[in-house]
Parts: structure tokens; C-alpha cells; sequence
């Protein structure tokens, strides 16, 4: 891993309202990249918004070329990775939630929610894949939201040698204060007992279907301590320079890097 400086976008995503959330997005990614940023994070289902019940099927759009190619040229061009999110409809009518990975100079890539949460059961279809992305400055995955309460995900993608979880988040209800501690109870435990930077952000603000998203984002060091939280409740970036050097001292420590003294004879992880 290399020094990053990681750009987490907070935004309001009305339901529904694809092209203006599109717009709001491209506009945020021009300031990510005067701020020199390396990576730029979306929430959740930025560019559809989100639901967890049938009015989903009308905002789910399909990725096809005229999605991508807006944020391929702009990757390019800015020299920076970008991660959005939609509600994704394939052609045989499945509804995911995805989010796709743009790096510079690379095909996209895509991650899945592979743990739907109980509201969402009946109307989204799971992932089945848990891929990790490169980049010569970091080795990254990414998990939805509710992805973030089994250990065992974020488990193996430190297996696979990432230097950094990316956690998008569509989570409503309740105040920043709220959201933030409840964030506190098990993000830290992801990055302490991986020796892994995790990064989260969520949507804020009212999206027009009755949800109420608490603005907030947070990075957390591989140490389990937060290096830095935003609470702002309007459209913002969060900018937080991530430090290699933390990496190292906690990978380098016999008593606190875990994982290479996991029992994997005993607790085996299929990636």
C-alpha cells in the first residue's frame, strides 16, 4: 500500500430520481479530483436511491454503456478510483444491489450485496462472489451496508490481502449521534481483528419514499481506533489521507496481526 487520500461523499439520493442524483454525483467527482483525491466513495444506491420494498422494481436501471462510459472516461481523465451505487435490474429481472468500481485504465467491476437485510429479502436477489479490486496505490473490497454485521466477510477479504474495506451504506432511522454508535460497536472490530483501514459512508437526508438517512462517514484505522468522522447532514466530501505507515506498524506487530495465526485448519473461508 501506498499513501491515499480517500474522498467519502455523503449525499442525498432521492428515490427515483436517477438523473439528478447522476448529476449531483458527477459534480461531486470533479471535487473530489481537485482535491487530488485517489478514491471517491458513494453511498449505497446513490444513483437510483433506495427502498426496501416493491417501488424498487421502478427505479432499478440495467448497466449498459450509457452508465458506464460516463464514469469510465471521467476515472481517466481525474486519474481516480470510483465507486457508485445503484439498485441494478438484469434482463431476466433480478434486482441487486450493486455497486461498480471504476479504476483508472480497467474494466469496471462490480460487487453485489452478498447479506440483504431482512426488509430486503423479498425484493433483492443476494451476491455470490466476494472479489477484491487493485490498484497500484491499494488492494480494496467493498460491502453493502448490512454486509457489515458478519465478521466472516470481512474475514475474507483480509485473506485475500486487502488494505482497505469500503462500507457504502443506505442506513435510515434514527440521528447521526445514533447512527454513529451504532456504526462504533462493530466497525472498529472489522478493522482491529483484520489489521484492515475500513471506510464508511451513508446516504443523508430525506429521500422522498418516507426514509430519513442521518448524514455521516467514518475511517478507521487497522489499529481499531477512528482516524476521523464527518456528520455534516448536507451534500459533502469527507477527505481523510490514509497513512501506510499504520499498515505496517500493525502488521508488523507479533502480538496485535491476528490473521496470520488464524486456525484456518478449524475456521476455513471460501473466496
Amino acid at each position: 500500500m501506498k499513501p491515499v487520500r480517500i474522498c467519502l461523499a455523503s449525499t442525498h439520493c432521492r428515490a427515483g430520481k436517477f438523473a439528478e442524483n447522476l448529476e449531483i454525483c458527477l459534480d461531486i467527482i470533479q471535487k473530489a479530483g481537485r482535491k487530488r483525491a485517489d478514491i471517491v466513495v458513494f453511498p449505497e444506491m446513490n444513483l437510483t436511491g433506495y427502498t426496501g420494498d416493491h417501488q424498487i422494481y421502478a427505479m432499478a436501471r440495467t448497466i449498459d454503456k450509457d452508465l458506464i462510459q460516463p464514469f469510465t472516461r471521467i476515472s481517466h481523465q481525474l486519474n481516480l478510483i470510483i465507486l457508485v451505487g445503484l439498485a441494478e435490474k438484469t434482463d431476466s429481472g433480478q434486482i441487486y444491489a450493486s455497486h461498480l468500481i471504476f479504476l483508472p485504465n480497467a474494466p469496471y467491476g462490480k460487487y453485489r450485496k452478498i447479506h440483504t437485510a431482512p426488509n430486503e429479502q423479498d425484493i433483492f436477489t443476494a451476491g455470490n462472489s466476494i472479489p477484491v479490486f487493485e490498484h497500484p496505490k491499494i488492494r480494496f473490497g467493498v460491502q453493502l451496508c448490512y454486509d457489515a454485521h458478519f465478521p466472516e466477510l470481512s474475514t475474507a477479504m483480509a485473506l485475500q490481502q486487502v488494505d482497505l474495506i469500503v462500507l457504502p451504506h443506505a442506513s435510515p432511522r434514527g440521528s447521526t449521534t445514533q447512527k454513529f454508535a451504532s456504526w462504533m460497536r462493530h466497525l472498529p472490530a472489522r478493522a482491529f481483528d483484520n489489521g484492515v483501514f475500513i471506510a464508511a459512508v451513508n446516504q443523508t437526508g430525506d429521500n422522498g419514499t418516507g426514509l430519513c438517512f442521518p448524514g455521516l462517514s467514518v475511517v478507521i484505522g487497522p489499529d481499531g481506533n477512528l482516524i476521523s468522522r464527518s456528520m455534516d447532514p448536507k451534500n459533502h466530501l469527507h477527505t481523510v489521507d490514509i497513512d501506510p505507515e499504520m499498515l505496517a506498524h500493525v502488521r508488523s506487530h507479533r502480538m496485535r496481526y491476528f490473521l496470520p495465526l488464524r486456525r484456518n485448519d478449524l475456521f476455513p473461508v471460501t473466496v
